[in-house]
C-alpha cells in the first residue's frame, strides 16, 4: 500500500508572513517522523479567486482541487488574525467541498494566545467539510517562539506535541481513506 500523502497547508498569503518558517519546521519534523509523504501546500501559489468572483474556470481553482484530491490528510499552519483564521484560508477552504471530505487534519497555530481562537474557528469549519480534526494541537506563542515577531525560534517542548499530532493525523488519515 502506498504511503499516505499529507499536505502541510500554509494559511497566510500576506507579504512578510512567517507561516513558511513554521511550515518548513513542521515538515522537517514530519519527514523524520515518517509514516507518510509530506509536502508544503502554499495557498498563495494557487492564485485563488474570491468565492463568487470570476467564472469558476480559473486555472488556480482546477489546480487547487487536484492538489486537495491527491492528499489523504492535512496539517494546517494557522495564524490568528482578529481572533480567527485569515480570510485567505477561509476562502481556500470554501472553494472546495468534496475534496476535503473524509480526511483528517492536525492544526499548528500561532498568535498572542498561541492561535487557539483561530484553531477553534477552523475546527468548526473543518467539521462542516467532513474533515476529522485531531485532538493534539501544538500552539506557538508570538512572545516566546518568535524573535521580534518575525524570526521563528520554537521552544524544544513543541517537538513532542508535533510528533503526537502527526501520530493522530496518520492514524485517522489511514482509517478515513477506507471511506473514500
Amino acid at each position: 500500500m502506498a504511503n499516505l500523502k499529507i499536505g502541510i497547508i500554509l494559511g497566510s498569503t500576506r507579504q512578510g508572513r512567517v507561516s513558511p518558517q513554521v511550515g518548513q519546521w513542521v515538515k522537517g519534523i514530519a519527514d523524520k517522523h515518517g509514516s507518510a509523504d509530506y509536502e508544503i501546500v502554499d495557498i498563495a501559489e494557487f492564485n485563488l479567486p474570491f468565492l463568487g468572483v470570476g467564472t469558476g474556470q480559473e486555472p488556480g481553482l482546477k489546480a487547487w482541487s487536484e492538489k486537495l484530491s491527491s492528499l489523504d490528510g492535512f496539517v494546517f499552519i494557522v495564524q490568528e488574525y482578529n481572533h480567527s483564521i485569515t480570510g485567505a484560508l477561509k476562502n481556500a477552504l470554501d472553494l472546495a467541498r468534496d475534496e476535503w471530505n473524509n480526511k483528517a487534519a492536525g492544526i499548528v497555530s500561532y498568535g498572542s494566545t498561541g492561535g487557539a481562537r483561530a484553531a477553534e474557528h477552523l475546527r468548526g469549519i473543518l467539521g462542516e467539510l467532513q474533515v476529522a480534526d485531531v485532538r493534539v494541537h501544538p500552539t506557538l506563542s508570538l512572545f516566546t517562539d518568535f524573535e521580534n515577531g518575525s524570526v521563528f525560534k520554537p521552544a524544544e517542548l513543541h517537538l513532542n506535541n508535533v510528533n503526537a499530532m502527526l501520530d493522530q493525523v496518520i492514524a485517522w488519515s489511514g482509517a478515513l481513506k477506507t471511506l473514500r
